[in-house]
């Protein structure tokens, strides 16, 4: 299992789980504190993606903490929401990555202000930096000026050095020249102080041949006026300046850096036939500066001129000749091919060589050279946006809420333009009848196209087709898997849509050689593998529309990203071997750059998280799901044979013994249901032979991906220790348990450990001894394992995490096994027929023992159909 340093949890949290790294330890009181000490010391050896990404965004707060003047209050500002949506886009793979925004950043950032204002009141900034940033406490108060000296065209430049020497008496910062330090600091008293004061700029002149310089001569002293190519030299240094802790003030056009010549390439101005990964484009070549077009004449200028700052137009411009030829020979190579495929135009407009060769230099192309979409290309973008809002189809026997109206109408557009589409909502946002609308769509206006091929886990076929026939009853189904029947090597194949498994997708030949409308699959972690049998199975697909579901973070492994995007859309994120150059490109030098990989990505990603604001405020606060679950073979022959021995021994008894026969058996459904080693004592408890389990890791590995939380609770106390040793497995640390043997004051200790925003991810409670009376509000998931068959003391147990305080939507997941007496009763409950009052009134099981034999044999006997059709 990969894991990450640092993780952001779903309240944008940053969370450390290995403290016993030494710069790590602070996250323990913060994330605030983790995050000055993470950048203000020097890193182990063995710190990852994570850790190095949240060091860079501490180190861009302490320097603009180090540029406030000494002695003014501790007002920090964020940068911008265009600069932090950039650090979203450049953000590592890495647990909860999903959960980063600008708001998140702009939160976080305003933490670590007001974390660092109460620790520099008292102390002051330089003792605060000596304590919790000692990489930092080097900074002095010296700051080099850089200036326009409109009034002497020889030299239009000047250069002073300067320094805080106290406060105005109106409580100003006061700015002197450098060179009345000498004066201030004179004596052996102030030797020191002046000694520390000119410290940074010494080490910079070590590198800096031109700070060097200065220093010699004593110039840096004085103001001085300069050539445009001394004032260049000093531009290009300000990277070795500002490492050795002095402040730079310099003119805004250099800041931005706009001011320089650039390749403009635009693509897509007009359309050239359909749409598709593989469609061609047109791309058209300019040089801009600051957005303005350059002539001919201007270029062949600039290229035949000097390099540094050039007046052009009236204003300074940076030239470097041999970039700028070399980006130009670059796109006018391309130009000769008269355009560039889709996905190469993708790769461009995401910041990413056309060939996403590792050896083009990403940063550097980017400061040289820029794309932009044409008016075509644009308008295509931004539908995949914002796609055109369309009625829901009358045939679906449902209300959908905004956001998946949204979603119904961009899987549409992707299937239309022939673009692989990746639904990713959260769990519970209804990907399924999204999907199902979409088909419903697809059959109305496009009568007699061929069928759609949906791929699922075998543990969901039941789950499919109960909500087909819940919402979509006029879609026409196939279900190619045994448990159906029929004829599977050569079956007729008039349905609307066609279900089968990734497990038959290997075993059937016809899947591969038929040509699909659509190809989606559900689960499509499934085949995050891409060497497996069944990634290469579903790759071999062909259809003329691909879709993927996944509730699983899919970008925050690349390798799962890579195996996805290879069925989706094949050959935009290239070859594997091509990818892992790229990637490797990205991951290269001190600062990775990871937004071009996400711009490639997210215009065929629809994510949506509970957390948004604009989804939480359109859901319930509590939304219940029935998880269907099938028999395993040794669960289904067990239970097949406590049938037929509770019908035998019906037979010889009756009045109370009948009574107590019938409830001794309902444990024992109960108990096999869950696993057959409950019934049997066997005690090892392996997932594989109870669907129960195999269902439960499935949807807790989706939990855990996102950094949830999850209350599981079971009316048996002996399996409680058996399932939190499972979810250990699938959470990859320790979790809780709570029973009635557990004693009453270590009870609230449980509650808080569980309450912590790093404590444990999952609590295994017996329903009666944790069903009322604890607040569980830091958990979004309810799992009830097995069922009490009174909806009350289930509701009681629910709120334990769906309380007062609680600000998420709360999912419930009721486990039902298919086929079994589990499923008929949780169907009478639903359906609020006269047992289920009879059940609501006096308790299931003082109903079900006053049934006759015949219908206690309806009830219990097993549906194998329906049982083995969720396997």
């Amino acid at each position: 299992m990969e894991t990450s340093l640092l993780e952001l949890s779903p309240h944008g949290i940053i969370i450390c789980r290995n403290p016993e790294h030494k710069p790590l330890a602070p996250f323990a009181e913060s994330d605030a504190a983790g995050l000055v000490a993470l950048a203000g010391n020097k890193l182990d050896s063995g710190t990852d993606a994570s850790a190095l990404y949240w060091r860079d965004f501490g180190n861009l707060f302490l320097k603009a903490l180090c540029h406030i003047p000494e002695g003014e209050a501790v007002e920090v500002p964020p940068p911008s929401a265009a600069e932090l949506a950039e650090w979203v886009l450049n953000a590592p793979p890495m647990k909860g990555a999903e959960y980063l925004s600008p708001e998140v950043l702009s939160y976080l950032w305003k933490r670590m202000e007001q974390w660092t204002r109460e620790r520099q009141s008292e102390s002051g900034l330089p003792d605060f930096l000596e304590k919790h940033a000692p990489l930092w406490s080097r900074v002095g108060r010296v700051t080099l000026h850089l200036a326009e000296n409109k009034g002497d065209p020889e030299f239009p430049f000047a250069f002073m050095a300067t320094y805080s020497s106290g406060l105005s008496k109106a409580g100003r910062v006061q700015q002197l020249p450098l060179g009345k330090a000498l004066k201030e600091y004179a004596g052996a008293n102030n030797k020191p102080a002046l000694l520390k004061l000119l410290s940074p700029i010494h080490a910079a002149a070590k590198t800096n041949p031109l700070l060097a310089d200065l220093v010699e001569t004593g110039d840096v002293f004085h103001p001085l006026v300069w050539l445009p190519e001394e004032a260049y030299e000093f531009l290009q240094g300000i990277p070795a300046y500002e490492e050795a802790g002095l402040l730079a003030r310099l003119p805004n056009w250099w800041k931005k850096k706009t001011r320089r010549p650039q390749v403009a390439v635009t693509l897509g101005e007009k359309k050239k036939g359909g749409l598709g990964i593989n469609a061609l484009i047109d791309f058209r070549l300019e040089v801009v500066v600051d957005g303005q077009r350059l002539t001919r004449a201007e270029i062949d200028e600039l290229l035949a001129g000097e390099d540094g700052l050039v007046l052009l137009r009236g204003q300074w411009v940076e030239v470097d000749r041999e970039k700028l030829q070399q980006a130009l020979a670059h796109w006018e190579a391309l130009e000769q091919h008269g355009g560039v495929s889709f996905a190469e135009g993708m790769r461009l407009l995401a910041g990413a060589p056309a060939n996403l060769k590792a050896e083009e230099e990403l940063e550097e192309h980017r400061e040289w050279a820029f794309t932009q979409p044409g008016e075509w290309l644009a308008e295509t973008l931004d539908q995949l946006r914002d796609p055109e809002r369309l009625a829901p189809p009358e045939t679906l026997n449902a209300k959908l809420r905004p956001y998946q109206v949204d979603g119904l109408n961009w899987l549409w557009l992707c299937a239309n333009a022939g673009l692989g589409a990746c639904l990713a909502d959260d769990m519970g946002l209804g990907k399924t009848i999204q999907v199902l609308a979409a088909l419903l769509r697809k059959k109305a206006d496009c009568p007699g196209s061929k069928p759609a091929l949906l791929v699922v886990p075998a543990s969901l076929i039941g789950n499919w087709k109960r909500e087909a026939a819940k919402f979509a009853p006029s879609l026409n189904l196939f279900i190619a898997h045994r448990s159906e029947g029929g004829d599977l090597d050569k079956p007729e194949l008039s349905a609307d849509l066609v279900i089968t498994t990734y497990g038959m997708l290997n075993r059937l030949g016809w899947p591969t050689e038929t040509e699909w409308s659509w190809a989606i699959l559900d689960e499509a972690q499934a085949i995050k593998n891409h060497s497996t049998r069944q990634s290469r199975a579903v790759r071999a697909l062909k259809a003329e529309a691909r879709i993927a579901l996944t509730g699983t973070p899919i970008e925050n492994r690349l390798g799962d990203l890579w195996a996805l995007f290879d069925f989706l859309n094949p050959g935009l994120l290239g070859s594997a071997s091509q990818f892992t150059a790229f990637t490797k490109a990205i991951q290269s030098g001190n600062h990775e750059h990871y937004a071009p990989l996400r711009r490639l990505v997210n215009p065929y990603i629809l994510r949506r998280l509970k957390t948004d604001k604009s989804i939480i405020s359109d859901l319930p606060e509590k939304t219940e799901m029935t998880v269907f679950c099938g028999l395993n073979p040794p669960q289904a022959k067990l239970y097949k044979q406590s049938v037929q021995s509770m019908l035998n021994e019906l037979k010889e008894t009756d009045g109370i013994q009948k009574k107590g026969l019938v409830l001794t058996y309902l444990m024992r459904f109960k108990q096999i249901c869950n696993h057959p080693d409950q019934l049997t004592g066997a005690g090892e408890y392996d997932p594989r032979h109870s669907a129960k389990f195999q269902r439960l890791e499935e949807l807790c590995s989706e939990i855990e991906s996102r950094g949830e939380k999850v209350l599981v609770f079971t009316q048996f106390k002996e399996i409680t220790e058996p399932l939190a040793d499972c979810l250990a497995g699938v959470f990859g640390r320790q979790g809780l348990v709570l029973h009635g043997g557990t004693l009453v004051k270590k009870r609230q200790e449980l509650v808080e450990q569980f309450q912590r925003e790093d404590g444990p991810p999952f609590f295994v409670l017996s329903i009666k001894a944790g069903g009322t009376g604890l607040n569980l509000t830091a958990a979004s998931h309810v799992v009830h394992f097995d069922r009490w068959w009174n909806p009350a003391i289930e509701n009681q147990a629910t709120d334990r995490a769906f309380r007062i305080g609680q600000k998420k939507n709360v999912l419930v997941h009721k486990f039902v096994t298919s086929g079994t007496l589990e499923e008929k009763i949780d169907r009478l409950l639903a359906e609020k027929q006269h047992t289920a009052d009879q059940i609501l009134e006096g308790g299931a099981e003082k109903a079900l023992t006053e049934m006759s034999n015949e219908e206690l044999l309806a009830l219990v006997s097993l549906d194998l159909g329906k049982a083995e059709s969720d396997l």
